[in-house]
């Protein structure tokens, strides 16, 4: 068994979109709308094939995210190396995304950085 793809509703879908496509090397599929829900998507899809589907629909509500909450908290990617860990985190806060953490290794043994990427998503990018 094995998770398909991961959805979250996103406000902007154009930024997520490209910010996944510039950083994190993902291709994308064609904007899907449905035009009875007004629902729009994208799939993005990864180096390994995982997939990430980010959609918005015209009535979402959009509450503050916190940091330390219940729920889903973060997507982890690995890129292969520290030195990767530590150039992909330098470009992403050169272009202005804030650093939460790292790089540096975890008392679990994770070489990561945490980065607040668009929409307050915390993503994790690991060795």
């Amino acid at each position: 068994m094995k998770i398909e793809h991961i959805a979250m509703y996103v406000n902007d879908l154009s930024l997520n979109k490209e910010f996944y496509i510039k950083f994190f090397n993902a291709t994308s599929n064609d904007l899907y709308h449905n035009p009875k829900t007004g629902l729009r998507t994208y799939f993005l899809t990864f180096e390994n094939g995982a997939r990430l589907e980010i959609m918005n629909r015209p009535n979402m509500v959009d509450e503050q995210k916190e940091l330390m909450r219940t729920g889903l908290i973060h997507l982890a990617f690995s890129v292969g190396s520290k030195e990767k860990v530590d150039s992909l985190t330098k470009k992403l806060m050169e272009a202005g995304y804030p650093v939460l953490s790292g790089p540096r290794t975890t008392g679990d043994g994770y070489y990561e950085s945490c980065i607040l990427g668009p929409e307050s998503i915390q993503i994790e990018i690991t060795v």
